[in-house]
């Protein structure tokens, strides 16, 4: 195991990997989530991957939240996280922060004696994902954070302008859509984006949708 790893091709990654299907959940290339982990499955998870290179893959149910019983139907698309920072919190639970690596695509599930789920993981369809600022270029920032601004005016939210200037488009856009209050359906949707451009265009149609008064209830942001 190397400290501060990076990976620069798909062939890089093992071929398989240990899966933490969790609805709502959304993980992207290069940038950040915490999570929380308590159960006793996915604890023996954990320690697994810390012995070796410290990579897990993220994915949602595909019955997202109404998901029921020990091995749910897997989406076919989820992102590798390699553990970056983990803390016995003393009761039973552990903290720990992934960073997104690459999508991958479930090429099969592994037949396994371990209490979690292990699949044969494919990154190649997702090569973009390597590659730092793929497509930044194509994104309609100004659109984007125009989008923004009408939603949080709209939800009463405070947001630090500041840092959303000084962002690259590739950090606003992924940043957004994890922080995003949208449920698993739409986290999905961003996750099989085809491109940054993309992402991006799905978040400001979800905005407008919510701005246009059609959800029955204002979302705020967690």
């Amino acid at each position: 195991m190397k400290l501060n790893r990076t990976f620069a091709t798909a062939d890089e990654l093992p071929a398989t990997l240990p899966v933490f299907p969790l609805a709502g959940a959304l993980l992207l290339p290069r940038r950040p989530i915490q999570l929380t982990v308590f159960e006793p499955r996915y604890l023996a998870m954990l320690d697994d991957a810390l012995s070796g290179e410290r990579l897990i893959g993220m994915i949602q149910p595909v019955a997202g939240d109404d998901a029921v019983g020990p091995s749910p139907e897997l989406c076919a698309v989820g992102c590798v996280g390699r553990i970056v920072q983990y803390a016995e919190i003393g009761d039973g639970r552990c903290f720990l922060s992934l960073m997104g690596v690459a999508r991958f695509r479930i090429a099969e599930e592994m037949s396994t004696l371990t209490p979690y789920r292990i699949v044969r993981a494919d990154c190649s369809p997702f090569a973009q994902d390597f590659v730092e600022g793929a497509g930044e270029s194509d994104v309609d920032r100004e659109g984007l954070i125009a989008a923004l601004r009408e939603f949080a005016k709209a939800n009463d939210l405070k947001i630090d302008w500041s840092d959303i200037r000084k962002a690259s488009n590739e950090t606003l856009v992924n940043s957004l859509a994890i922080m995003s209050p949208y449920g698993a359906r739409e986290k999905q949707a961003m996750l099989e984006a085809a491109d940054l451009k993309a992402r991006a265009d799905i978040l400001v149609a979800i905005a407008q949708f919510d701005l246009s008064g059609a959800s029955e209830s204002p979302r705020h942001l967690h």
